[in-house]
């Protein structure tokens, strides 16, 4: 019998959708005001899913607090209150879109679990548009 159990955070940040190998013009075309050369930002909520099975001893999938320590170790702390395009070095060279970011949380955390334990993340970037990104 598999559960999942979820774990949901947040973190503010600022970032700019651009290309620097497009021209201005293009960038606009493409990201609209997300293009802003003076960044804008969001209040991501976060969920982090972790399925498995019950340990018999334990009880648990997942010790939540183990979780909650990983998710403000690896992400919040990464994340919160910084510029994307500029303090995250994951993405000096990716354009930090929703799907972009939910792909880079989701490596962060993959390998603080272990391998027989299922990983599925949801980023939200306005409570009506939300990404997820899982190994299963």
């Amino acid at each position: 019998m598999k559960v999942t159990v979820s774990r949901k955070a947040h973190f503010n940040a600022a970032h700019r959708l651009y290309r620097k190998d497009w021209d201005d013009e293009k960038n606009d075309a493409v990201f609209g005001k997300c293009n802003n050369p003076n960044f804008h930002g969001h209040n991501y909520e976060l969920i982090v899913s972790v399925t498995g099975e019950i340990d018999p001893e334990t009880g648990y999938v997942i010790d939540m607090k183990v979780l909650k320590d990983l998710i403000k170790s690896e992400i919040e702390n990464a994340f919160d209150h910084k510029n994307l395009n500029v303090e995250v070095p994951e993405f000096k060279n990716l354009n930090p879109t929703a799907e972009n970011i939910v792909v880079v949380i989701f490596n962060k955390l993959r390998p603080h679990l272990s391998n027989h334990l299922g990983l599925e993340v949801t980023l939200y970037e306005t409570p009506r548009n939300f990404v997820s990104y899982s190994d299963a």
